[in-house]
């Protein structure tokens, strides 16, 4: 079977999923997956629930946000860069017009009632 690499950058609170339990600032995996993997299935193999993760970006490209996580089935190829942000790393307001995003985050941000404009969040989306 053959194998992609998929480069992994997680931050804050995920850094731990990068190798070491101790790290809280950043961390950098290079994740071997079967080809035609997905997002999930590179959570699986990080050991992470999807539910801990905020914003997520995928080669630059926005796929996920708290309360909004579209990209569970978005498929991965080799050299993929994925960025991971902690549910407390909140992402500047003024900086979310016209972001790009993977085509499932755009069909499902279509069909929010804010179309994920919020600036604030909840408890529970925090998961303090």
């Amino acid at each position: 079977m053959n194998t992609i690499i998929v480069d992994t950058w997680l931050y804050g609170e995920l850094a731990r999923f990068g190798g070491n339990p101790q790290e809280r600032i950043f961390a950098n995996r290079k994740v071997s997956l079967p080809e035609g993997a997905r997002l999930r299935d590179l959570l699986d193999v990080l050991g992470m629930d999807t539910q801990e993760r905020g914003i997520t970006f995928i080669n630059g490209q926005l796929s996920a946000m708290p309360g909004l996580q579209p990209d569970l089935d978005h498929p991965l190829r080799d050299g993929d860069r994925v960025a991971f942000f902690h549910l407390r790393s909140m992402w500047p307001f003024q900086y979310r017009h016209g972001v790009s995003m993977v085509q499932e985050m755009q069909k499902a941000i279509i069909k929010t009632d804010q179309m994920g404009l919020h600036h604030t969040y909840s408890k529970e989306q925090l998961k303090e």
